[in-house]
């Protein structure tokens, strides 16, 4: 961005960012119930927070500025570099958008979209037939859609890091913890010992590579 155009105040690219990846999210994920529109309107509360400090207020920068000026003496602590927090704190010259933590964030975020993509269209399938979704990401944990949105969220953590996100994240997975013990409540019910066994041979969150759940 150039010295000559403003690096925050921008809304319109707020309103459109926002507006992009949300929908993006939502052609994947497509809630449908209330437990479904929680998890996705948390999500999408933590994209708007986000995206408001990445381009609208720089909130985060104006809380860190004292210790950031005194830190790092002559920093430019409103430009839109320095809100990488982890390339300016790790001392990281050039663009940040080329740096290792900005490259793994694409990795986070391309995993995040294509797992909440694949456990979709298993999990739409299995409904419309009344089955226990069990192949495809489900063959390996029970819950890849709320994986993929922690997946999307340490994806944008990894490249604009703030004060309100970093705070909201943990609260967020306390959140999917919880949905995900009432959504295997309520399978226990619809589907009982099928639902059990696949529960014991198929980890909740992280997957135990080299073993993949059979269908039964």
């Amino acid at each position: 961005m150039s010295h000559d155009q403003p690096a925050y105040g921008l809304w319109l690219l707020v309103i459109l960012n926002s507006a992009v990846f949300i929908l993006f999210a939502f052609s994947f994920f497509k809630p449908a119930t209330a437990r479904d529109w929680r998890s996705f309107g948390a999500f999408s509360a933590f994209i708007v927070a986000l995206f408001v400090e990445m381009y609208g207020f720089p909130l985060t920068l104006y809380l860190l500025s004292g210790w950031l000026q005194t830190r790092y003496p002559g920093l430019d602590i409103l430009s839109h570099d320095t809100g990488h927090l982890w390339s300016t704190l790790l001392g990281a010259k050039g663009d940040p958008h080329f740096g290792p933590l900005h490259i793994a964030s694409y990795v986070f975020l391309g995993g995040g979209f294509w797992l909440l993509s694949s456990a979709w269209n298993v999990l739409y399938h299995a409904q419309r037939s009344g089955a226990l979704a069990t192949t495809g990401p489900y063959a390996r944990i029970r819950h890849p859609q709320y994986l993929a949105f922690v997946l999307i969220m340490l994806g944008f953590l990894f490249q604009w890091p703030t004060v309100l996100t970093l705070v909201m994240f943990p609260i967020l997975l306390a959140m999917y913890g919880r949905l995900a013990i009432t959504e295997e409540a309520e399978m226990r019910a619809q589907f009982g010992d099928a639902y059990e066994r696949y529960a014991r041979r198929t980890p909740r969150f992280l997957p135990r590579w080299g073993h993949v759940s059979s269908a039964g």
